[in-house]
């Protein structure tokens, strides 16, 4: 009898540890987090690369965050062409002009940053490219090569929607050649600056 008791015990125990770990199991498949929209777009087979590159690097400092979701609705080539031709005539300084300085300056500084400000990633990727792409070389810099970390301060006098005397500070902590802006509240951030990166 203690030998029947012991076997159902035993058989009950197996039943309940397995329909335990099928619960588990479950439930972290349901947990798992779904694929970000973004990474799905980028991974999106029948988006051409030459339109992906044009988001996530070409204009990825100056795209608003609407552009760039209304740029991942689109769904044919002529479509995104519109776009993309629209994106820079709403910018062209001088509207219907064949010649559109804004874009000229700014594949020029994409070109600069990249060459100058690379280290480990594409320039355009570091801080420094980032600034430099958005608002163009400083009036001034400050080079502390000797310094420890290295650092590097840029002012402008000027810029338009952020205002007088702005200044950015970048360090090289890991003295690779890679500055980057030190981490900051948002409150002390000169007006119009975000710590964060847009979705690519």
């Amino acid at each position: 009898m203690n030998l029947m008791r012991h076997r159902n015990n035993l058989l009950a125990g197996l039943l309940l540890a397995f329909v335990s770990s099928s619960l588990v199991t479950a439930h972290a498949q349901d947990s798992t987090p779904a694929p970000h929209p973004t990474h799905g777009w980028l991974r999106d087979s029948t988006v051409k690369e030459e339109y992906k590159k044009w988001l996530r690097e070409d204009v990825f400092w100056i795209a608003t965050d609407e552009e760039r979701a209304n740029f991942k609705t689109l769904s044919t080539d002529e479509q995104r062409d519109d776009f993309v031709v629209s994106f820079w005539q709403h910018r062209n300084p001088t509207p219907g002009a064949v010649e559109n300085n804004f874009k000229e300056e700014h594949y020029r500084r994409l070109a600069y940053a990249n060459t100058h400000f690379a280290a480990g990633v594409p320039g355009w990727k570091t801080d420094r490219g980032r600034m430099y792409i958005m608002y163009g070389a400083p009036d001034s810099t400050e080079s502390h090569p000797g310094f420890s970390p290295p650092s590097e301060i840029w002012r402008y006098s000027y810029i338009e929607g952020i205002g007088k005397d702005v200044t950015f500070d970048f360090v090289d902590t890991c003295r690779c050649g890679e500055y980057h802006m030190p981490l900051r509240s948002p409150e002390k951030n000169p007006p119009g600056i975000k710590e964060s990166f847009p979705q690519p």
